[in-house]
């Protein structure tokens, strides 16, 4: 995984990777922007509300609404970003693979828009849902004061692998035999999403981690089938 990151820094600065890290940026920023003030303006009434109900069950309930909207404002950002460039995702691949991967990149079908516009949706629709499933478990983790970031990250991760995945496995197997391939390669992915997750979760760097999330599933992809 380490070979595959540090492959993707360099190739940041490939003019087709350029061009997909702006449009990406550019949509994600003006989405995430738009849920942006509608959260803040909810997280605001909590706020102001919690206070009100005593001074300790009032700190309480700022201190938990403070971590809810932090939680909740990076869960949407990942949501919206993966989702965003999950629909620009096949012209990251095709850039990796045309640098180091020729021959894969020769029996590759590119991926339609509307497939990739369909598993950017899906992997937005998925991490909400699964994340607002397992929001009382986070709550109970608060509670006990260890565990709630371990969890997260551990479930995000758990997602992103198979988000990441996808997006260059659909370039080279058929849709009926992607059940399979998710079945043999959990323990891969899963690490694969840890490392997104980890660098979506660092300042700054987080605004190109989809793409570098991307491009390092390539490496992986190909790496794993020995191309």
């Amino acid at each position: 995984m380490i070979r595959a990151l540090l492959l993707s820094v360099g190739q940041l600065g490939d003019r087709r990777i350029l061009v997909v890290l702006a449009k990406s940026l550019a949509a994600t920023l003006l989405l995430f922007f738009l849920l942006a003030v509608g959260l803040a303006y909810g997280s605001h009434v909590l706020v102001r509300d919690g206070l009100h109900w005593g001074s300790g069950l009032g700190s309480l309930a700022a201190a938990a609404a403070v971590i809810a909207v932090v939680g909740l404002g990076w869960l949407l950002f990942r949501a919206v970003a993966i989702a965003v460039t999950g629909i620009f995702a096949d012209e990251v691949v095709a850039a990796v693979e045309a640098r180091h991967y020729p021959q894969a990149l020769s029996s590759a079908r590119p991926v339609p828009f509307t497939r990739g516009a369909a598993m950017g949706l899906g992997s937005a629709a998925r991490v909400i849902s699964v994340n607002v499933m397992l929001a009382p478990l986070y709550l109970v983790l608060l509670a006990t004061g260890v565990g709630t970031a371990i969890a997260f990250f551990l479930v995000n991760g758990w997602l992103l692998g198979r988000d990441l995945g996808d997006m260059v496995a659909a370039r080279h197997l058929p849709a009926e035999a992607m059940r399979d391939w998710r079945s043999g390669t959990g323990g891969g992915r899963f690490v694969l999403g840890l490392a997104g997750t980890g660098l979506l979760m660092v300042p700054l760097v987080n605004f190109i981690a989809p793409v570098l999330g991307a491009a390092m599933a390539t490496h992986w992809f190909h790496e794993r089938r020995g191309t």
